[in-house]
């Protein structure tokens, strides 16, 4: 009959799943309060670099830089405790006692893996309130050196549009709608891939059902003339929205806005794969915390008086670590667009649990 359940006995149940809580929530406490006092310390300086600064401005940096250290920070906090709790049930026989009731490897890990669920919805509702707030706030405030963050000024820089084969590049954008006006716009004309002509022009400003520029100078790349017009019209049917897009920076993002500038972006033909590896990795971050209870699980098993319990308590940290590195890896390559991006957040994540479970099964079921 136990075999056949999930969670085989309460009691058990709440004693391990409250072990695990504590322990994880021990060392999160421990890893910010050690980690943001050493930020402070390196950025404090800074802070009060700025005449005005003084205690006040450091807190609110150190409530705006502590989000950060415990969203990034989590999932090594309930790995360490699921290695210290296992550990130390393996050390005190109860792991043995478990055993010998009829109760499975599986069963054992159920409780902490519901409580890693916990955690995994807890840091995705963090990030989606807390997080993104603080990244916009502290990034707009580093910009200005830590002075008074100016109110946004509605002008759009460095922007790129792909209209056809041809791509558009513009410095500087201001206005919306119909008063739209562009500086320093490029515009690479390409016929099948194939550079044909550059148009560069001061200004631009919509003109019917497209766009004009002025004094502009139109380089022919076959040939390497260059010629100066007063006027050059361009990009029929690219409306003003396509122009006033700002970079995303998907930090400052939660999942519903993030999703709706990607869209944004790809009727832009901007490239989006650093923001789409984003997206799927807000999800899959935080649901990392489910697997370290399973990766941490060699720890549990074995007899501790065999000497062995520290190395297995090695390669537990170890698989934790090795989890974190595909895991960047992966994000890393997904962002440069070597991997698909839904495939570069998620991949680690179901390579390590189809690990961690052959560990388990192979070695204690």
């Amino acid at each position: 009959m136990l075999a056949t359940q999930f969670i085989p006995s309460r009691s058990i149940a709440l004693y391990t799943g409250r072990l695990f809580l504590w322990r994880s929530l021990a060392v999160l406490a421990a890893l910010v309060l050690i980690l943001q006092t050493l930020d402070l310390l390196s950025e404090s300086g800074e802070v009060l670099a700025y005449p005005g600064n003084g205690q006040a401005q450091l807190l609110y940096y150190v409530s705006l830089r502590a989000p950060q250290i415990v969203a990034r920070f989590l999932p090594f906090s309930v790995l360490l405790g699921a290695l210290i709790t296992l550990a130390t049930l393996n050390q005190n026989s109860e792991v043995v006692i478990f055993k010998s009731a009829g109760i499975s490897a599986h069963q054992i890990l159920a409780p902490l893996i519901v409580v890693s669920l916990g955690f995994a919805l807890v840091s995705l509702a963090f990030n989606e309130r807390v997080l993104v707030r603080a990244n916009a706030a502290l990034d707009a405030w580093q910009a200005v050196d830590y002075a008074h963050v100016p109110p946004p000024s509605g002008t759009v820089t460095n922007i790129w549009v792909r209209n056809g084969d041809d791509l558009i590049h513009v410095e500087q954008v201001t206005g919306r709608g119909a008063s739209t006006r562009l500086r320093n716009a490029t515009i690479y004309d390409r016929t099948g891939g194939a550079l044909q002509a550059i148009i560069r022009g001061v200004s631009g400003h919509l003109a019917g059902t497209g766009w004009e520029l002025t004094q502009v100078r139109r380089f022919e790349v076959a040939s390497g003339d260059e010629q100066t017009l007063p006027n050059f019209r361009f990009g029929e049917g690219i409306s003003p929205d396509r122009f006033t897009l700002a970079e995303v920076d998907p930090d400052e993002k939660s999942l519903v806005p993030l999703a709706n500038a990607i869209s944004d972006l790809k009727a832009a033909g901007r490239p989006t794969a650093n923001l789409q590896t984003s997206f799927w990795h807000k999800l899959s971050g935080p649901l990392s915390t489910v697997l370290m209870p399973l990766l941490g699980s060699v720890a549990a098993f074995g007899l501790a008086r065999t000497g062995r319990l520290f190395i297995r308590t090695v390669i537990g940290m170890g698989l934790g670590f090795a989890y974190f590195v595909s895991d960047n890896v992966g994000v890393a390559m997904g962002n440069f667009g070597s991997y698909p991006p839904f495939l570069a957040a998620w991949s680690p994540f179901l390579l390590f649990l189809l690990i961690g479970e052959i560990v388990l099964i192979r070695t204690e079921e």
